[in-house]
């Protein structure tokens, strides 16, 4: 049997870079509508490569099986804000992750979303994690951040994107509710809105775990 974990940010008006607005109602036009305005990289959400880049290649070019595959979770629940993430920080995670698979960072760092350092003081991956996860190839790297890097410095933010981009990994940022696996090896999804050119997208993130079979 299989059990099925939403990683993902719901999309609410007023949070960064979204806006909702009615556009028909059942007394207007016997339905109800809205209008999305969605900055690309809203919530939880992909980075492709053409966001810094590293090729022209967007959201929609990103083949389906990049985006779902086997990934291990990682205990960073220790980290302090700005801190920079090491391969340290993995514990004994580091030495199971393969080529091809996807490392998800556990900080919990989603219960600030509504505070100032969620944004502002965010605990970066490091440099040396970065080509760690480089070396390894791996598939995706999710992070509970908005961002994988201190946004407000260029150069790092830059450095980072382009370190794990140029190496063909799916960055997924603005993960959520990490702490409900119970399980540290899951199936990861984390598909984009299939964007003409799209730097970024929105996705739905779900972790799929396997569990006794109750029979």
């Amino acid at each position: 049997m299989k059990r099925l974990i939403d990683l993902s940010l719901p999309l609410r008006n007023g949070m960064r870079g979204v806006s909702v607005e009615p556009r028909s109602t059942i007394e207007q036009r016997g339905w109800n509508t809205t209008t999305l305005h969605l900055y690309s990289h809203a919530g939880t959400h992909v980075d492709a490569p053409v966001h810094f880049a590293v090729n022209d290649r967007g959201v929609s070019e990103i083949p389906l099986q990049h985006c779902m595959g086997p990934a291990w979770v990682a205990d960073v629940t220790g980290v302090s804000p700005g801190e920079k993430l090491t391969v340290a920080h993995l514990g004994g995670t580091a030495a199971k992750v393969k080529s091809g698979e996807s490392l998800l960072l556990h900080s919990n760092w989603s219960r600030r979303i509504r505070r100032p350092e969620y944004y502002d003081a965010l605990p970066g991956v490091g440099r040396e994690l970065a080509e760690w996860c480089a070396q390894r190839s791996l598939a995706m790297l999710g992070v509970e951040t908005p961002a994988v890097a201190d946004p407000h410095d260029l150069e790092e933010i830059s450095d980072i994107h382009t370190i794990l981009l140029e190496a063909g990994i799916l960055i997924v940022e603005g993960l959520a509710h990490l702490d409900r696996l119970s399980r540290e090896r899951v199936i990861f999804i984390a598909f984009p809105l299939s964007i003409e050119g799209g730097d970024g997208s929105p996705v739905r993130a779900v972790a799929v775990e396997e569990t006794e079979d109750p029979s």
